[in-house]
């Protein structure tokens, strides 16, 4: 049989522009949140890739990830705002910050040195939430952040609950 007519195909490359690091693998994601590749491991990262946001999901729901899942742009917007903070803007001498998500704590921030954790809670899972809305309670919590980082020693904080920003706690390191 002779097959008569035209095929056009048309191949869009996706830019990759966060890293989202699951118990699966590390998935280049796109702007829309779309995971469309799945790296080695994290140590696979070129200097290109190595430079995007990264995010280490460790929620349940994380091991369960593969390529051509979305991740919901909620998630996605609060990652790329958490991810692009200067630690100097929570007050911080941190020289770099890890991003991490959980079932039990949302969003956190991670520093190295000196070694403390900040929650910042869930994201984008509340349809009525603007991205207006998640950018002041974000600005809200880093402004309550540096103003802890402020009136106590850094180094001597262990963990951060800034989650409600009028009510921020910590704990001690110790």
């Amino acid at each position: 049989a002779t097959l008569i007519g035209e095929l056009q195909v048309s191949l869009v490359e996706r830019t990759p522009t966060i890293v989202w690091q699951t118990p699966r693998g590390a998935f280049l994601t796109a702007d829309d949140g779309t995971l469309f590749a799945v790296l080695p491991g994290p140590n696979a990262l070129d200097d290109e890739l190595a430079a995007l946001p990264l995010v280490e999901d460790g929620r349940a729901s994380a091991r369960l990830t593969r390529v051509g899942d979305v991740v919901p742009s909620g998630l996605v917007e609060t990652a790329r705002r958490l991810a692009a903070l200067d630690p100097a803007a929570l007050g911080s001498t941190s020289a770099r910050l890890t991003l991490r998500i959980d079932d039990q704590y949302g969003f956190m921030l991670v520093s190295g040195e000196p070694t403390w954790r900040i929650a910042f809670g869930m994201y984008g899972y509340d349809p009525d939430l603007t991205v207006e809305d998640m950018a002041s309670r974000i600005d809200r919590q880093v402004a309550a952040v540096r103003t802890l980082f402020a009136t106590e020693a850094e180094a001597a904080i262990a963990w951060v609950d800034a989650r409600n920003p009028g009510k921020v706690y910590f704990r001690a390191r110790g």
